[in-house]
């Protein structure tokens, strides 16, 4: 059997336009695909060649609710591996968020950024040999 991997995920967002430009400054991804999607919706397709986040809005997206661990079907954070998390803490700032809930664990290191409501996790295995 193949080994499997996750291809993609897809999350309602508020402005797609403006969190796929800062992921692919962050994380030098590309654009796969844009257009036209569900409900008269749009999405936009970023990631690299192996896996990407779609982005999706329509005209009559609903408010944000507050993120919530305990309620069913509710996405607590995307978790973005990178070599280098200094450097990516440093690009953070940079873009105007703040780094919060940084730790050193075991396998590895990470810290939490929120942008629109959207909490993403940057974690390095980098000094841990994975």
């Amino acid at each position: 059997m193949k080994h499997a991997y996750l291809e993609h995920a897809n999350i309602t967002v508020k402005n797609p336009e403006e969190l796929a430009a800062l992921f692919c400054r962050l994380f030098a991804w590309k654009i796969r695909w844009e257009g036209g999607s569900l409900s008269n919706g749009r999405s936009i397709h970023v990631g690299n060649d192996d896996s990407y986040i779609a982005l999706y809005t329509h005209e009559n997206v609903e408010k944000t609710y507050p993120r919530n661990h305990l309620a069913i079907n509710n996405m607590n954070h995307l978790g973005i591996v990178v070599t280098d998390i200094d450097e990516l803490e440093r690009k953070v700032k940079e873009e105007g968020y703040e780094p919060i809930n940084h730790a050193d664990y075991d396998p590895g290191k990470r810290f939490y950024f929120l942008i629109d409501e959207l909490e993403v996790e940057i974690i390095s295995y980098a000094d841990k040999g994975r």
